[in-house]
């Protein structure tokens, strides 16, 4: 989105400081929290956490919430810049300009802990497309190594990474290396190997008790199976002039109208939209699905964000909505704004129907005008990453 010109003093400067007025930076900082359930309390519940103490963590962030819509999973919070979403156990913050959303690591944990009943993080994603002019960032955001070293201040076993061209368009991410449960159970299964080698009993019996042991482990962590879960990201650049005058006062006078004429609600049929158009330009929405289904308890969304100023234009899409095939979302999705560029990434785990759309996005080499360029596939302990970069056919 671009500068919202009635925000107050102390927001200020998180827009344009006087000698770079006519840029703003569109690229998000994307940081997504998993909280682990709490045997001792069942009740936990991040939702439980006060509207009021979002507004102080969030000065911290050098945003604010201007818009707010919920149901049963999920509650959806429009920020001044880009999105919070909130569920049981799963936090999302969205924010783009030069806002500082690492920094409010310590007082979310706080939260976390004395409010909503949460004392460990299962999981941790932070990521971001390379920023336009890097150079207007303020710390820890100054560079993708400034904010490895704060997030590592806070983990011990962190990992960052960086997918596509690092000279040209690329995409960061920070993540935890934990889960999975192969590690814990190999370290089970040797500390059994040892015993049995340093006794020196019937090696046949031990065996048998062994792969008796593992065969057990293996039923339980099947049947302890992580909900499914997926997300899929389309950031956009280089954006259609016609297309994005749409999003300015000068051509809607209502959210609900730039929603209507640019086609946004026919994205993903079935969304209850929450959407914001700033004065004089820019647009953020946040959409939640009305029933995602039991196997889905953290709720299913979507937001965009879009900051349409020619010299700078920036569109990025992301839901979690659940597909075996994402083909059709994305011909829609740029068939609506007509990037000249964008990135894709999906997540998705083992249990997700997306958990083959790596081979999907393999094949889609051409989508209508635009062709891709880039293609990676990464593997971690709980997700399959796939990263995909595209641009449009010469005219």
């Amino acid at each position: 989105m671009a500068e919202n010109e009635d925000l107050s003093n102390s927001l200020s400067s998180s827009s344009s400081s006087s000698e770079d007025m006519h840029f703003f930076e569109g690229v998000e900082k994307l940081l997504e929290i998993w909280f682990e359930p709490n045997p001792s309390n069942k009740n936990a519940d991040l939702r439980k956490i006060p509207r009021a103490m979002w507004d102080v963590m969030l000065k911290t962030v050098r945003c604010e919430i201007i818009s707010f819509t919920r149901n049963e999973q999920i509650d959806a919070y429009v920020l001044s810049e880009s999105s919070m979403f909130v569920s049981q156990r799963r936090w999302i913050l969205k924010t783009c300009g030069t806002t500082t959303p690492l920094q409010c690591l310590q007082p979310l944990l706080r939260l976390a802990s004395e409010i909503a009943g949460y004392g460990e993080i299962e999981n941790l994603f932070y990521s971001r497309k390379n920023f336009k002019r890097p150079e207007l960032q303020v710390s820890p955001h100054r560079g993708f190594e400034e904010e490895v070293a704060f997030l590592d201040s806070f983990f011990e076993d962190g990992r960052a990474y960086s997918l596509g061209a690092i000279n040209r368009d690329c995409w960061h991410l920070y993540t935890l290396s934990r889960g999975g449960g192969g590690s814990a159970n190999k370290q089970m299964l040797n500390n059994n190997i040892n015993h049995h080698h340093h006794t020196n009993h019937n090696m046949s019996n031990a065996l048998a008790q062994l792969q008796n042991q593992s065969a057990k482990m293996n039923l339980i962590e099947s049947l302890q199976l992580p909900d499914p879960d997926q997300t899929i990201e389309i950031l956009m650049t280089d954006l259609d002039p016609k297309v994005m005058a749409v999003f300015t006062k000068d051509v809607c006078s209502t959210a609900l109208e730039a929603t209507q004429k640019s086609g946004i609600h026919k994205l993903i049929p079935g969304m209850v939209i929450d959407d914001y158009l700033f004065d004089p330009c820019g647009y953020s929405m946040n959409g939640v699905f009305k029933n995602c289904g039991k196997k889905y308890k953290e709720g299913c969304y979507m937001t965009i964000h879009i900051t349409p100023e020619p010299d700078f234009s920036y569109v990025s899409f992301e839901s979690n909505v659940a597909s075996s095939s994402y083909g059709d979302l994305i011909a829609r999705v740029i068939d609506t704004f007509q990037p000249g560029k964008f990135i894709v990434t999906v997540f998705a785990n083992k249990t997700s129907p997306a958990a083959n759309v790596s081979r999907e996005l393999e094949h889609l080499g051409t989508i209508d005008q635009w062709k891709r360029r880039d293609i990676q596939f990464s593997r971690f302990p709980t997700y399959d990453l796939t990263y995909a970069q595209y641009c449009k056919y010469p005219s």
